[in-house]
């Protein structure tokens, strides 16, 4: 596949402009439920915002928030669970369980930990240890092949994941076993936990390694819902033997100008100062969706 940025046109400004508001409501809502907690990945949930809007508002998962057990059902995996809040934000929206919910994120007897769990509607697996979403993908993925079942199984992964080498044992188990109804995406900000992946451990070059191990493999801005709606239609609609992986470059951090691509703020919660900018340069009344 070229080398190539995917550039949208499915969606029009006004579309854009609800689902910019929508992000934002659920960046404002990750935040107070850390905030509440006094837990919880804030810059790493921000940096897939959009990617996971994308996922859940575009019509391409098949799932139902009356049944998140349904047999048929789109399985979507959040391998990089420490974005539970992103997830949680997105999934009480969607009604799988009350807004209320995220209230009492990370607190004793709430079913919304920092880390996910299946036993909460909409979660698959229990995700946080890094390296685990794409082999269980890739293996739920192969069960529906045998199966003759039509269901799709996604993995959201950080680009810091990519160190583990299980990632790539299931890479190359999905390409061996053509797994096209496997989706990976990549949540590529460029940083982990404590620094800047290539002043310790460089990924790249990202898109060729994947496509080595017998992937297609996309670039894409991973804030730009023309481009993420555009990609999303493309991964429903081909007609390759191959597993995808899309690599969305994105930024830690995003929304909070003294977040994003600050490594310090992994796993911290602001307070005093910080906390008002923070919740100034999130200011929304309501989401229009």
């Amino acid at each position: 596949m070229k080398d190539k940025i995917v550039k949208g046109k499915n969606l029009s400004s006004e579309k854009v402009s609800e689902f910019k508001k929508l992000a934002k409501w659920v960046r404002k809502k990750i935040l107070e439920m850390a905030v509440g907690a006094g837990a919880g990945h804030i810059a790493p949930s921000f940096s897939c915002v959009e990617i996971l809007v994308a996922i859940y508002y575009s019509g391409f998962l098949r799932i139902n928030q009356k049944d998140s057990k349904l047999e048929n059902r789109d399985r979507f995996i959040l391998s990089k669970g420490h974005a539970a809040p992103a997830l949680y934000a997105i999934l009480a929206d969607k009604g799988f369980f009350p807004l209320s919910d995220l209230d009492r994120f990370a607190k004793e007897g709430s079913h919304l930990g920092c880390h996910p769990e299946d036993s909460t509607p909409g979660i698959e697996i229990f995700t946080g240890s890094l390296g685990h979403g794409l082999p269980v993908g890739a293996g739920l993925a192969l069960s529906a092949k045998l199966d003759k079942k039509r269901y799709l199984v996604a993995a959201l992964l950080g680009d810091g994941e990519c160190h583990e080498g299980s990632v790539w044992e299931a890479a190359m188990f999905a390409a061996q076993y053509q797994l096209n109804n496997l989706l990976a995406i990549i949540d590529h900000n460029g940083l982990s936990a404590t620094g800047v992946l290539k002043n310790y451990l460089g990924v790249e070059p990202l898109k060729k390694k994947w496509e080595s191990f017998g992937w297609d493999a996309v670039l894409v801005d991973g804030h730009s819902f023309e481009e993420l709606f555009s990609v999303l239609k493309f991964a429903s609609s081909r007609s390759s033997n191959k597993p995808l992986v899309i690599i969305a470059l994105t930024t830690k951090g995003k929304g909070i100008s003294f977040m994003e691509n600050n490594p310090i703020w992994h796993y911290r919660v602001p307070k005093g100062e910080e906390l008002e900018i923070a919740r100034k340069e999130l200011n929304l009344v309501n989401k229009e969706v």
